[in-house]
């Protein structure tokens, strides 16, 4: 046990304090996402908090890896979370003066996303620079049972702070939240910099999104998960917009069926992630990651689309999320290894436009095709006994289509990365490199 935490303690200190924060800001979206279904009833306009956080991730993506390469890390960080929760307080603001609007969430989930922008490469290339080599794949893990906790948690409790303290209680635990976190990083972690020739020339941020590109052009294996990535995110998003309308709108659905529906995804990956922190590195990581995507999206989608009982939307949760850890633990590998520290700003900045780039788009298409086809589809189910048998009748069938729509589209995503990924195998570094 004593070398299962080797290398680990700054590590420890830094994911656990970030993911209470994370916690705090979880609540906040999910309550967010409740209040603003109840006053527009409308799943493209409740999708647009998501589409608007994603906008500027993936506009300035490109350019903000060579500042987060560029700047100390843990200032950048500190900087990027203080703004961030800048917006929350003027979220509770506006709500006291009774003054809170769509428009308001929309451009301070925007800002809020711009300060994600360059706070997410900061991030990767911190956690490398506290990570022993050795010790990624573990890590990887370790962070996939925080963001686990969280996903299990922060339904639950937000929905009770939601009725019993209203969206102003919500709010007040996500303030507490970041200001433990800002805390821990500001007086007990150090971050070290890497070291560069005094005499290197001070790169533009249009150079660095050149020289990020040009690594990915030079890597196919790593511009190819990238690729395939963005497909995966293109589904998922779509999925993630258009779960709460299923539910909600659902005759055996509600609040607080979302509730423990959202939570079981938690519950899933928690365990996906604990077994990832003993599990030895598979043989061949890009085959798992193809497998564990190929197996996820596509039983998870087909099982919403035909099943009416919310034990069933639990079990089709926990079969989609149970192995999305051990997908990330060896992407998060073989992008951690195959990419040099000093890179790793402008390749991540890189990676996170192109692969994060569908992510607004696919929001967009769930939460559309969900308001476009409800009530078509219930009209069509009251005529086709067909449509009734696969898809329910009435409310929540337009929604259940939708689903299988994507459990079609993941399958067709997998299929088409097949043989791209397979040309470009992976080496995983021996021993002697690792130190």
């Amino acid at each position: 046990m004593k070398g299962f935490w080797k290398g680990l303690k700054t590590f420890g200190i830094f994911g656990a304090t970030q993911a209470l924060s994370q916690l705090g800001s979880a609540m906040t979206a999910f309550a967010l996402t409740l209040w603003l279904y109840r006053e527009t009833g409308s799943a493209l306009r409740t999708a647009l908090l998501s589409i608007c956080s994603y906008a500027p991730y993936v506009l300035m993506s490109l350019f903000a890896g060579t500042l987060a390469d560029r700047l100390s890390k843990k200032r950048t960080l500190l900087v990027c979370d203080a703004l961030a929760a800048c917006c929350s307080v003027a979220v509770l603001a506006l709500l006291r003066a009774g003054a809170l609007r769509p428009w308001h969430l929309y451009a301070l989930n925007a800002f809020a996303g711009l300060m994600n922008t360059v706070q997410q490469p900061a991030a990767d290339v911190a956690l490398t620079l506290i990570t022993p080599k050795a010790q990624y794949q573990r890590a990887s893990a370790l962070r996939s049972v925080s963001s686990s906790l969280v996903t299990i948690l922060h339904p639950m409790l937000a929905s009770a702070l939601f009725a019993f303290a209203g969206m102003e209680g919500v709010i007040a635990v996500d303030l507490a939240t970041f200001a433990v976190a800002f805390c821990a990083l500001l007086f007990f972690i150090a971050i070290p910099e890497i070291e560069r020739a005094p005499d290197a020339p001070r790169e533009s941020m249009l150079c660095g999104a050149r020289a990020g590109l040009a690594y990915l052009k030079a890597h196919p294996l790593v511009l190819t998960l990238i690729a395939f990535m963005a497909g995966v995110n293109l589904v998922a998003s779509a999925f993630d917009a258009a779960l709460p309308p299923y539910v909600l709108s659902s005759l055996r659905g509600g609040e607080t069926v979302l509730g423990v529906v959202s939570s079981c995804a938690g519950i899933a990956t928690l365990a996906g992630s604990l077994l990832m922190t003993v599990l030895p590195p598979p043989r061949d990581r890009v085959r798992v990651i193809l497998a564990t995507m190929l197996l996820s999206l596509g039983t998870e989608n087909f099982l919403l689309a035909f099943c009416r009982s919310p034990v069933w939307w639990c079990v089709a949760q926990i079969a989609g999320w149970a192995l999305v850890p051990v997908m990330n633990a060896n992407l998060d590998v073989v992008m951690r290894v195959s990419v040099p520290p000093e890179m790793q700003g402008r390749v991540y900045a890189c990676r996170n436009t192109f692969q994060f780039l569908t992510i607004p788009i696919g929001t967009f298409l769930g939460g559309f095709l969900i308001d476009a086809l409800d009530s078509p589809m219930a009209a069509l189910s009251q005529r086709s006994l067909l449509v009734a048998q696969l898809f329910g009748r009435g409310p929540g069938c337009g929604a259940a289509f939708v689903m299988f729509l994507l459990g079609v589209a993941s399958v067709v995503v997998c299929l088409i990365f097949r043989r791209p990924l397979a040309r470009h195998p992976f080496r995983e570094p021996t021993d002697g490199e690792r130190t």
